[in-house]
C-alpha cells in the first residue's frame, strides 16, 4: 500500500499556487482514449474550451465531437487519436494551471511526451498540436504500407524478452517497443515474428496479449516517417525546459533544446523506457504523481513500479470527481 503524506504542500511564490512537495505530471498516450474524455472539464472551464478551440483550429478537425461522441473506431484511428488525446491532456493541464497547481518533473508515455514538452515550457500548445497531428498522419501512412502488430508480454523481465527478440530477429522485424514496468514489456514488428516471440514467451510462463493497434509503433517498420518528421521538428521553436522532463528514449533529463529535438526525432522508432524513467523519478524522491489526461494506465503502471513502502500519492486528473478528490487531499 502506498503511504499518504499529510503534510501541507509548499507554495510556489512565483505563481501563488501549490507545488506539492516534489511532484510530477505524467501524460498518457495511445491506449488511454475513451469516448466522452474531456467533456466534463469542457462544460465547466472556459480555459478548457479555449484549448479545444485552439486545437480544432490548428488541426482543422472537429476534435470535441470525436472526444465526446466518438465513435470509438474513429477515435482510435491514430490520425485522429493523436491530436484528440493530446488535446485532452492539454485541457487537463489547463485545469491544473487554473487551480494554481504546479509541478517539478514531468514525463509522457510515447505520444504523451509531446504534452510533457508543453508542460515543461519547451513548445507552445499550438506547436504541440501541430506536431502530434503530423505525427499521426505519418504513422498512419506507414501503417498502411507495412503491416504490423504489437503484443504485451506479461511476466518476463526485460533481459529475457530481449533474448527472445534477438533470437527471432533473423526471421523478420521484431523489437521491444515499451518497457512499461518490470514485468510488462510490449513488443512490436511484423505479425509473424511478433507472434513467434509471444509463443516463446508463453512457453516460459508469460502471458502474451495482442494489442488493438493499427501499426507497429516504435519499430523500424515506420522508419519511413522518421526523416520527414525530423524535418517538421526542425521548423518548430524549442526552448530549454522550465521544469525537469525525463525523456522516453534516454530515460534521463535533458536541458538543451537541440538535444531535446533530436530525442523527439528518434522517439518514433525507438523503445519507450518508461520503467527506467519512473525509476529515475523514484531516485529524485518524487512524492506526488498526477496522471494528467484520460484513463488510468500510467497510474496503474506506477503502482507496479514503486515499492509498497514508497511514500507516494498517485492521482488521476481527467474529470470533476477526480479533481475534487485531488483538491481535497492536496492539503
Amino acid at each position: 500500500m502506498h503511504a499518504t503524506d499529510n503534510e501541507p504542500p509548499t507554495t510556489d511564490n512565483k505563481s501563488g499556487g501549490y507545488i506539492l512537495k516534489k511532484s510530477a505530471f505524467l501524460f498518457p498516450g495511445q491506449g488511454s482514449q475513451s469516448v466522452g474524455m474531456g467533456q466534463e472539464f469542457y462544460q465547466e472551464y472556459d480555459v478548457v474550451r479555449e484549448v479545444f478551440d485552439m486545437a480544432e483550429e490548428t488541426a482543422k478537425m472537429n476534435i470535441s465531437k470525436l472526444c465526446f461522441n466518438g465513435p470509438m473506431e474513429e477515435l482510435t484511428r491514430t490520425v485522429n487519436l493523436q491530436p484528440a488525446v493530446t488535446t485532452v491532456n492539454l485541457a487537463c493541464l489547463a485545469v491544473l494551471k487554473k487551480e494554481g497547481i504546479g509541478h517539478d518533473f514531468c514525463a509522457g508515455h510515447s505520444l504523451g511526451e509531446y504534452s510533457a514538452l508543453n508542460a515543461a515550457g519547451v513548445i507552445s500548445a499550438e506547436d504541440t498540436i501541430r506536431l502530434v497531428h503530423k505525427r499521426g498522419e505519418l504513422m498512419h501512412r506507414e501503417s498502411t504500407e507495412h503491416e504490423g502488430a504489437m503484443h504485451a508480454i506479461l511476466g518476463l523481465p526485460i533481459a529475457e524478452v530481449d533474448d527472445l527478440v534477438a533470437g527471432v530477429q533473423p526471421q523478420g522485424v521484431v523489437s521491444v517497443a515499451n518497457h512499461n514496468s518490470e514485468l510488462q514489456i510490449v513488443i512490436t514488428g511484423s505479425p509473424q515474428p511478433v507472434e513467434k516471440v509471444s509463443a516463446l514467451a508463453a512457453q516460459k510462463g508469460a502471458k502474451a496479449i495482442p494489442l488493438k493497434v493499427s501499426g507497429a509503433w516504435h519499430s523500424e517498420l515506420i522508419k519511413g516517417a522518421e526523416q520527414e518528421f525530423k524535418e517538421v521538428l526542425a521548423q518548430i521553436d524549442f526552448s530549454s525546459p522550465e521544469k525537469s522532463i525525463i525523456f522516453n528514449v534516454s530515460a534521463d533529463i535533458s536541458s538543451e533544446a537541440d538535444e531535446i529535438k533530436d530525442l523527439m526525432g528518434r522517439q518514433l522508432c525507438n523503445p519507450v523506457k518508461w520503467y527506467d524513467s519512473m525509476e529515475k523519478m523514484k531516485k529524485a524522491e518524487i512524492e506526488t504523481f498526477v496522471e494528467v489526461g484520460p484513463g488510468r494506465v500510467l497510474a496503474g503502471l506506477l503502482k507496479k513500479i514503486l515499492p509498497a513502502d514508497y511514500p507516494a500519492r498517485i492521482y488521476n486528473l481527467a474529470n470533476m470527481k477526480q479533481l475534487e478528490k485531488f483538491m481535497k487531499e492536496k492539503i
